[in-house]
């Protein structure tokens, strides 16, 4: 297939149905469901998926769906998008606010759901004609917030026979039309810790004779992650921050248990897999200092997510292109935690950031997990010349095989 007939199918598909496309973001954006209960989004998807002749397979927690285009020949390239919304308040004035007190759709998962079928129905167009070099199964997972919906999709054989996998996310910094694109980590492990302490209790008058809980948890919480700072390579991106503490009733009693909690952030696999038995050396040692005891619950979030070379390639080929060499951007890795990671873990693939601010400089930043997020709506097309055009390079061997498309890339090299 020649890139250029490629552009024009795109443009010709979506001028047609543009319009569906964020009638069905809209509508999604106006029922949003929170992890594990997107029972009507599925339902959704599954119609619109079957109505074209594709067989979607509902994962078996009963929420989110993968769904193969292609025969059995070829590569298989997976598609991902996260399908739940938010527990907090949708604060806009628009017609499309959510109609579900307490949940919206505040981080654009509407907008990645809604990429991501309208990629499966041109790329099911793509097949029917007998342009698809091989395999592309769209996973729609639930509980991406939780985070946990990874997991599911992978323990039900999501990615079995996957050769690399693709997805995106809304970027408000970015404006429509760009696509931000970064080479290994770009989003952070993150962990949350939970401290506890416990020791006799006593006067504050008499600290020397018990164990002073509450100076040993002060203590705690600034050594542990000044320790850190000297224990982990510090390219690792390694960050202890702690959000709640707890001790006490009584200004003039030494407390018998105190709480710490707190967020462990980190862009290296390594020492990320390395961090919870080093975060227990230490909280042990500062407390036995003290004489009070230390538990440790360390609950595991979601690994940092490391884009692979290849894929990174493959996306901003698939960029220059379709949306033409000016849509490429980079960006910078961000500290927050993407389920995505656990893709990652055994398939390559790689994780892109799609603009979706509005070019006028009078619209201010709308920030992903506030009440008032937004979009431009022209985001969406191009998501979807984005994913689409990824997929098939990767089917293509990483080759958008056009003979002018070569001359304009030695151009720009």
């Amino acid at each position: 297939m020649q890139g250029r007939d490629l552009r024009e199918q795109m443009s010709a598909f979506l001028e047609r149905r543009e319009r569906e496309f964020v009638e069905f973001r809209r509508d999604l954006h106006m029922h949003p469901e929170l992890a594990f209960a997107e029972h009507r989004t599925t339902q959704r998807l599954m119609e619109r998926l079957s109505a074209v002749g594709l067989q979607p397979r509902q994962l078996p927690q009963g929420t989110g769906l993968v769904c193969d285009i292609g025969s059995g020949k070829g590569p298989l390239v997976a598609l991902r998008a996260d399908i739940d919304a938010l527990p907090l308040n949708d604060e806009k004035d628009v017609a499309y606010r959510s109609t579900v007190p307490g949940a919206a759709h505040a981080c654009g998962h509407d907008v990645h759901t809604t990429v991501l079928l309208a990629t499966g129905l041109f790329l099911a167009q793509q097949e029917r004609a007998g342009a698809l070099p091989g395999r592309v199964r769209l996973i729609f997972q639930p509980a991406e917030e939780l985070p946990g919906g990874a997991r599911e999709v992978i323990n039900a054989g999501g990615i079995d026979g996957v050769s690399r996998i693709f997805a995106l996310h809304c970027d408000p910094r970015l404006p429509v039309g760009k696509v931000g694109l970064r080479q290994g980590p770009i989003t952070a492990a993150c962990d949350q810790l939970l401290v506890r302490l416990s020791g006799p209790g006593g006067h504050t008058a008499r600290p020397h004779l018990t164990a002073d809980l509450v100076y040993a948890l002060g203590k705690i919480v600034t050594e542990l992650p000044a320790a850190l700072s000297r224990r982990v390579d510090p390219r690792s991106g390694l960050s202890l921050v702690w959000g709640r503490i707890s001790a006490g009733s009584a200004p003039n009693a030494i407390p018998d248990d105190g709480v710490a909690e707190g967020t462990l952030r980190c862009l290296d696999d390594e020492a990320w897999h390395s961090a919870p038995d080093l975060i227990k050396e230490l909280l042990d040692a500062v407390a036995t200092s003290y004489g009070v005891t230390a538990e440790l619950d360390y609950r595991r979030g979601v690994p940092p997510t490391i884009n692979e070379e290849s894929s990174v390639q493959m996306l901003r080929d698939a960029c220059v292109q379709i949306l033409g060499p000016q849509s490429v951007a980079p960006t910078p890795h961000s500290l927050g935690g993407e389920d995505f990671a656990w893709y990652l873990e055994t398939v390559p693939g790689a994780y892109a950031r799609l603009g979706t601010h509005w070019t006028s400089p009078d619209v201010p930043m709308l920030d992903l997990h506030r009440g008032t997020f937004d979009v431009d709506e022209r985001a969406i097309g191009v998501g979807v010349r984005l994913m689409a055009a990824t997929a098939l390079t990767a089917l293509w061997g990483g080759d958008f095989p056009t003979a002018d498309e070569s001359v304009e890339n030695s151009a720009l090299a």
